[in-house]
């Protein structure tokens, strides 16, 4: 699944390669109604017919379009993406859900192939995201505000970061190389956590990000396009390895249906 540093990645790549912003919507298609939650296809057609974008952004893993009077929310789930695409293509068009064409011929193609991605157009985003928790790299996430809010849980670190009403954005990828940078054992209860080590995690967690922004993602599975995060590593799919750092065998348990990737000698369990 697209965590935070592959949907910015995409989010960049609208504003800027492909450049979206100004264009006017003049027609849509909608090839696959389950991906529109709100609203039903005919209304999403109409409501959407002439409005311009005005800004694309990102909240979390949704990629935030902001038109002339409503907001067009993207969420890429397992295998979503998007094309800009101008003229003929060569791209496989098989598994494009829905389409936006602007009036400069070109065309904004929603693809998903699992069909797990979402689509709202809705007059406020936060019916939506409302419940979502801090961006990370949002200046006002302190490290004394991080900490208080580990206090608050005795749940597994693991799954709680992944929770995106903790914590908007973070994934199994970004979550289990930030644990390591920490030498926090995933297990461990968010409230064991000294201070110390909540600061040091919640730097972590920003390292890990803006290097995976840096690297344009990581690109590990056919969905994902461009990005070289994969080739640094530290844990991740690295199971049966040697730690880059003390040269333990890497291991993997699962955690909350989840496979977690860690070092067993840097990241000791809490007792």
């Amino acid at each position: 699944m697209p965590e935070l540093p592959e949907v910015e990645t995409i989010v960049r790549g609208l504003r800027a390669a492909d450049n979206i912003i100004g264009k006017t919507i003049i027609n849509s298609q909608v090839l696959w109604q389950r991906s529109l939650a709100v609203p039903l296809p005919l209304a999403f057609q109409q409501l959407i017919r002439g409005q311009q974008i005005l800004s694309v952004d990102r909240r979390g893993k949704f990629i935030v379009i902001k038109l002339t009077s409503q907001t067009l929310l993207i969420h890429l789930r397992m295998s979503g993406d998007i094309f800009v695409e101008y003229g003929e293509t060569n791209r496989n068009q098989k598994h494009d859900r829905v389409i936006l064409d602007f009036e400069d011929g070109s065309r904004l193609a929603f693809n998903d192939t699992r069909k797990f991605g979402r689509v709202w157009l809705v007059d406020d985003p936060q019916s939506v995201f409302g419940k979502l928790g801090p961006e990370p790299l949002e200046a006002s996430l302190t490290a004394k505000v991080f900490f208080e809010k580990l206090n608050r849980s005795n749940r597994q670190i693991k799954p709680l970061l992944l929770d995106q009403t903790f914590m908007a954005g973070m994934g199994n990828i970004y979550t289990d190389e930030s644990l390591f940078i920490s030498s926090i054992h995933p297990t461990t209860a968010a409230n064991k956590l000294t201070f110390e080590k909540a600061a040091l995690l919640l730097s972590a967690i920003r390292e890990v990000l803006r290097e995976g922004i840096k690297r344009n993602g990581a690109s590990i599975d056919w969905v994902y396009r461009g990005g070289d995060f994969q080739n640094h590593f530290k844990v991740y799919q690295r199971d049966g390895e040697p730690c880059h750092r003390c040269g333990a065998t890497l291991q993997r348990i699962t955690i909350g249906q989840r496979g977690t990737h860690f070092c067993p000698q840097c990241q000791p369990e809490i007792s």
